[in-house]
């Protein structure tokens, strides 16, 4: 199964300078709880946004990492694929979880079984967006809402 999740502001910014523009811990917990013991697929840049902040690959997840560079090393454990079809089609079997950036995210929403999406209530700068969902294919079927966030799904219509 494929889902993707993010954390999504109103103005459907995602990041600025390689980093995310709030802090909700919240949301942190939230994502590693979802994506606990599955397969987390992510861009370069946001798997060395994620070595940044934590120092390592997300604990307790099977990273795999997108990157049009063929000389990309990463760490031991971590599968590296430079074609999306490849990616999708090796790990068709496994519960997956697309977690960015924008342009991974944009070449996968519409191929996704389900969309976790937090939406923050605030309008940062930015210089990564979220692709828009598209009401005609994407439906949301549950919606927690906390004080200046929203835990939210989608499903396919």
């Amino acid at each position: 199964m494929f889902s993707l999740i993010a954390a999504v502001a109103k103005n459907y910014c995602i990041g600025i300078n390689n980093k995310i523009p709030w802090n909700i811990p919240e949301d942190f917990q939230y994502f590693k709880k979802t994506t606990l013991g599955k397969t987390v697929l992510m861009g370069e840049k946001t798997f060395k946004s994620i070595l940044g902040y934590i120092g390592k690959p997300l604990p307790g997840r099977q990273t795999v990492v997108l990157t049009r560079n063929p000389d990309f090393h990463a760490p031991d454990g971590v599968r590296v694929f430079t074609s999306l079809e490849d990616a999708l089609e090796k790990l068709k079997n496994e519960d997956v979880f697309v977690c960015g950036g924008a342009s991974i995210y944009a070449q996968t929403i519409n191929r996704m079984d389900t969309l976790y999406i937090t939406w923050v209530n605030q309008n940062p700068k930015g210089d990564v967006f979220f692709p828009k969902i598209d009401p005609a294919i994407w439906k949301e079927v549950w919606r927690e809402d906390h004080g200046g966030f929203a835990f939210t799904k989608y499903e396919k219509k």
